[in-house]
């Protein structure tokens, strides 16, 4: 047997499995609306969205931390960069803005 195949088949089927559990819930879902559509009741959706803010909470933190945390890397590299913010930076700014953007988007969205 090659090498190479024992991994492949390894991501081959931990994707059939994670695919297969998303398409199992989704189906499970549907089933449960149609048997109270039957019935004539209503599936109860709750439409909070405080699931945003933690998230964006979550992940700008995390942008936060890689922010600081390779800062210093500006002064180390010896090449002159504006505020020392070189390339590597986007590691911590993508997630912090990205966080940001989510923590926005609750406060814009929010009833009053």
């Amino acid at each position: 047997m090659n090498s190479d195949f024992v991994p492949a088949i390894s991501i081959i089927s931990l994707l059939i499995v994670v695919f297969g559990f998303i398409v199992t819930m989704r189906y499970i879902s549907y089933r449960e609306n149609l048997f109270l559509a039957e019935k004539g009741l209503i599936h109860p959706e709750p439409k909070t969205h405080k699931g945003t803010l933690r998230w964006g909470v979550v992940i700008a933190a995390v942008g936060v931390a890689f922010t600081l945390g390779l800062y210093p890397l500006g002064f180390a590299t010896g090449e002159e960069y504006p505020l020392h913010l070189g390339p590597w930076m986007l590691a911590g700014f993508v997630p912090l803005f990205l966080g940001l953007g989510l923590i926005l988007i609750h406060y814009l969205t929010a009833k009053d």
